[in-house]
């Protein structure tokens, strides 16, 4: 049988979970029974129940928005299970709780923040939402505006926190258009604005420096959904457009970003930054049976959920301690590595003449479409092609955008429907770069196998 390729990870996690243990050397031995026989068993099942799902690790996946944890994250998660802990109150998570701070502390000083609020949560829903709702808060009867290519869920949140929601008009490349977000701005009944640093669907980089300057003569909140792009504000190869809006992320109101998604986490770990501390009165509660150890800070004081795994605070700080967030470092030579591969991508299709690219990528997704005389067979097209490729383990996603968008890529002579369901590539992993030639080749055979639109 040919070794593993996990195995030294599983020697690694015996040697720390055998220093775990020294440290309880002081209490009575204590086993908890187990069948290791009918363990074994559930366990096998369980894997051949996981066999059926898409191989989300290797190189040939650029689908979804699904990077594979780092190994020193998945250990760190499987030592803290060990213990189990619950970073809501100091007692249900004491170690825990502290790594968290400090992991929290370098996400902050990735944004030029040395003071903060902030904390982890299971992603990047629940960690706009806390956003969301200091932002109505401090700006009480105001509305929120996002661009209509910002994620779904601001506008659904927006409705639990009983906030009119208003969508404000992109440009062709799904960037917030400043001169309707002016005009918005205007009207007086918006209090807080949502830019969005690496839109889900295309990729986009919301102008920042000019939403910041028209939000701030109107004092208007800024919050950055860096959810997706937060850890390319480390990336050295950002065209400049992108760059200035990174550059500028500092000087938001709040920030979320998803460990799980660039920062090489297991589900779910999201984390939501305050700019201001004081923003934690709007947290304050007691629950005397809770929050009885000392009076340090318990991190449910400023979080709108209570249980949190503390294992995900384990696995984040301890990947920061083997890969530390600076610029020209080896995680954000990873990005850099993932954003070139996305480029290779972007260039071959531009290459061959049966693709239209969207245009060139802000960070690393990838739109793209078969080029055809209508939209709607485009469209089918596209589909054909998805499922083409699927079969010859090249995995890709598929992607709506409205007919502004895809105009200039001159993909469709005849626009007989409002919008073109494209091809998409989020080209995540640092492997991608040395693996472009063979998605390249495997897509070019796909599009073959499909037929003509």
């Amino acid at each position: 049988m040919s070794e593993r390729p996990w195995h030294p990870e599983m020697e690694a996690l015996e040697a720390a979970l055998e220093a775990l243990d020294r440290s309880r050397a002081t209490l009575p031995p204590f086993t908890a029974p187990t069948d290791r026989d009918r363990l074994r068993a559930v366990l096998v099942e369980a894997a051949e129940r996981l066999a059926d799902n898409y191989p989300y690790g290797h190189p040939l996946y650029v689908g979804q928005m699904l990077k594979p944890p780092h190994p020193a994250a998945r250990l760190a998660y499987a030592l803290a299970m060990t213990i189990n802990p619950n970073n809501h109150a100091l007692d249900g998570g004491r170690a825990s709780s502290v790594m968290e701070r400090e992991a929290v502390a370098a996400l902050a000083a990735l944004f030029g923040w040395s003071t903060h609020l902030g904390h982890l949560c299971g992603g990047g829903t629940m960690a706009n939402f806390e956003a969301l709702w200091v932002a109505r808060q401090e700006r009480p009867g105001k509305g929120i505006a996002a661009s209509t290519q910002a994620h779904y869920t601001h506008a659904r949140l927006s409705e639990v926190l009983g906030v009119p929601f208003q969508g404000i008009a992109t440009d062709a490349h799904g960037r917030l258009d400043p001169r309707a977000l002016a005009a918005a701005v205007g009207a007086g009944t918006i209090g807080t604005v949502v830019a969005t640093l690496g839109t889900t669907a295309a990729g986009a980089v919301d102008p920042l420096p000019e939403i910041l300057e028209i939000c701030r003569a109107r004092d208007v909140r800024v919050h950055a959904d860096a959810a997706y792009g937060g850890y390319f504000t480390l990336a050295g190869n950002l065209d400049p457009p992108a760059r200035h809006a990174f550059d500028r992320i500092g000087a938001c109101d709040s920030i979320v970003v998803d460990p799980h998604k660039h920062g090489l986490q297991p589900y779910g770990c999201g984390a939501v930054l305050f700019r201001d501390p004081a923003a934690g009165r709007h947290y304050r509660h007691d629950s005397p049976y809770t929050y009885f150890t000392g009076k340090d800070l318990h991190l449910g004081e400023i979080s709108l959920e209570c249980s949190r795994p503390g294992a995900a605070a384990v696995a984040l700080w301890t990947t920061l301690r083997l890969l530390p967030l600076v610029p020209g470092g080896e995680f954000a030579r990873g990005l850099e590595a993932g954003r070139s591969a996305a480029l290779a991508l972007h260039e071959g299709v531009r290459g061959d003449p049966r693709f239209a690219a969207l245009g060139p990528p802000e960070l690393d997704i990838v739109v793209f479409s078969r080029r055809a005389p209508t939209a709607s067979a485009a469209s089918a097209a596209n589909r054909r092609l998805f499922d083409a490729a699927a079969a010859d383990d090249l995995h890709l996603a598929l992607a709506t955008f409205p007919r502004h968008m895809l105009e200039e890529s001159g993909a469709v002579a005849e626009w007989d429907v409002g919008s073109l369901t494209c091809l998409r590539a989020c080209v995540m992993k640092p492997e991608h770069r040395e693996w472009m030639p063979e998605i390249l080749a495997r897509l070019r055979r796909a599009a073959g196998a499909a037929g003509a639109p």
